[in-house]
């Protein structure tokens, strides 16, 4: 039997644009977290009528698994590190270091390839609203909320996601004013689970969007 709930991206996009529509968020910004974030937060951001930009949290992997987070870190240099303390003492605080000099040179990349430059517009004040694809276990989430706060002093941040795990909404509805996620399935698996569509998003892709 089939679980899915979204047809795709842009559905979702569609989902969340007709919750938050009736918000008042007129003097918003939509933050996408890249790559699937930006396809959705395009439809949202083009059905609200609302501006467009990218915020772009790294995971930092173990060395031993990459796959295995142990802190998360953003371009302005906001950095989450896991509670694990075994974890991060058989790293070593050099080996952390390196990895968030190596992210955050990443992060810079990208913002350079997918926007043509490093630098926000006059975001201070407004309404942020942070919209992905979906949430798996809101670590990099998180550390992008963090950031958010410390580089535009929003004066409201809304988390917009289409579907997450209830501890995770949970979580992150304390570091939000507000969290808008129509599906908050049980059990949790993955994101891809609750898409008939979930193809990967190219950087092309994410590049033409954002200077669209």
């Amino acid at each position: 039997m089939e679980n899915y709930i979204y047809q795709d991206r842009i559905h979702a996009g569609a989902v969340l644009a007709g919750i938050l529509k009736e918000k008042d968020i007129a003097d918003g910004v939509i933050m996408a977290i890249p790559r699937g974030g930006v396809v959705t937060a395009a439809q949202v951001a083009e059905e609200l009528r609302l501006p467009l930009d990218i915020i772009i949290p790294r995971k930092i992997g173990a060395p031993f698994n990459p796959e295995v987070a142990i802190g998360a870190v953003t371009q302005d240099g906001t950095v989450l590190l896991t509670e694990n303390k075994q974890l991060l003492q058989f790293t070593g605080k050099g080996a952390i270091s390196d990895f968030i000099k190596q992210e955050i040179k990443e992060i810079k990349r990208r913002m350079q390839e997918y926007r043509g430059n490093t630098e926000y517009p006059e975001y201070t004040g407004k309404t942020v609203i942070i919209v992905d694809d979906g949430i798996a276990t809101g670590f990099t989430t998180r550390a992008a909320i963090m950031s958010i706060k410390k580089i535009f002093k929003p004066h409201k941040t809304i988390l917009a996601v289409p579907v997450a795990p209830a501890e995770v909404i949970d979580m992150l509805s304390t570091e939000v004013d507000e969290v808008v996620c129509p599906l908050v399935p049980e059990p949790f698996y993955a994101v891809g689970q609750f898409y008939a569509n979930f193809d990967q998003v190219t950087d092309e892709e994410v590049k033409q969007i954002i200077r669209h």
